[in-house]
């Protein structure tokens, strides 16, 4: 299976589904987490919606988020994450964009300090 920083990738519907009716959810100018706290499980999704553009720009986007998550995935909390990228994605530079992805995994308890 294929993994970012130890995290192995939530793959399908059923999954992403059951995270977004049962997780927490944080927002930030640039992009939404799903987290649901799980003891000894290590998942996250990453995913981009057709309002960001066309797929040159979601693909653009899952990237950014992907490499944001590994510079952070040793200090993260077990369970399962899904980031979604909003339309501001595209405006932020990357301290910004560092700032919203640090400010929703704050806010939903998902790392330690």
């Amino acid at each position: 299976m294929v993994s970012i920083g130890g995290f192995d990738i939530v793959k399908t519907h059923k999954e992403f589904s059951y995270i977004y009716r049962k997780g927490k959810n944080q927002h930030a100018n640039s992009v939404v987490l799903f987290y649901l706290p799980q003891n000894g499980v290590h998942k996250v999704g990453f995913t981009a919606t057709k309002k960001i553009g066309n797929a040159v720009k979601r693909n653009r986007a899952k990237r950014r988020m992907r490499a944001m998550f590994y510079e952070l995935s040793n200090s993260l909390k077990d369970g399962t994450y899904i980031f979604v990228a909003k339309a501001g994605l595209f405006d932020t530079s990357h301290e910004k964009f560092h700032n919203d992805f640090k400010k929703v995994l704050l806010r939903a308890k998902a790392i330690t300090a």
